[in-house]
């Protein structure tokens, strides 16, 4: 499956396999693996909402959050008051979205040794790649998220804001992305 829905302290969280993700802390030691919730598994165009699989995080650090200030005033007194605040979080790398019950039956079986794939196989996936692959797109843009995109797309030239406009319609269709790509090329547009 494509994404995952997990809860980690009461929060939910959408995550894919290899990401990293900001949680609130969890009382795991680093390098310590653990397997959140699972709440909703979806992609391929199919959504589970009682899923089987489970997800299997592994605890990279523990980070504090970015400093928040606090002021308080009243006019006319003379009372001020400044405070601030740092989250304390976890940043987890979600190792594998797969199935529990799979996963134990390998353990416990070991798998038969397969005779070794014949080359002309091996380039297959690249060519099924570079087939949704869109000229011209920045490198390794199927891989970015929404906000990712939106944050780097007024710093791509316009050939490559096309491109990834042209893969998101055609395959991604988030619409964030689209917005962001949309609102990028509108400001090329104006210079």
């Amino acid at each position: 499956m494509a994404y995952a829905i997990i809860s980690v302290g009461g929060k939910q969280y959408r995550v894919h396999e290899g990401e990293r993700v900001l949680v609130d802390r969890v009382a795991a030691d680093e390098g310590k693996t653990l397997n959140p919730r699972v709440l909703l598994v979806g992609g391929d165009g199919k959504t589970d909402l009682a899923p089987t699989l489970t997800v299997t995080a592994r605890v990279v650090g523990h980070v504090k959050g970015e400093k928040i200030r606090i002021g308080k005033y009243r006019k006319r007194t003379g009372y001020k008051r400044h405070t601030g605040f740092r989250a304390s979080l976890t940043e987890l790398e979600i190792e594998r979205i797969g199935s529990g019950r799979a996963a134990s039956a390998a353990k416990a079986e070991p798998a038969p040794k397969a005779e070794p794939a014949p080359k002309a196989e091996a380039p297959a996936p690249k060519a099924a790649a570079a087939a949704d692959h869109v000229a011209g797109m920045p490198k390794g843009y199927e891989e970015l998220t929404v906000a990712q995109i939106a944050e780097a797309a007024p710093r791509w030239r316009r050939p490559q804001l096309e491109a990834a406009l042209e893969f998101e319609q055609g395959h991604a269709k988030r619409k964030g992305a689209v917005a962001a790509l949309e609102s990028a090329l509108a400001a090329k547009e104006d210079k």
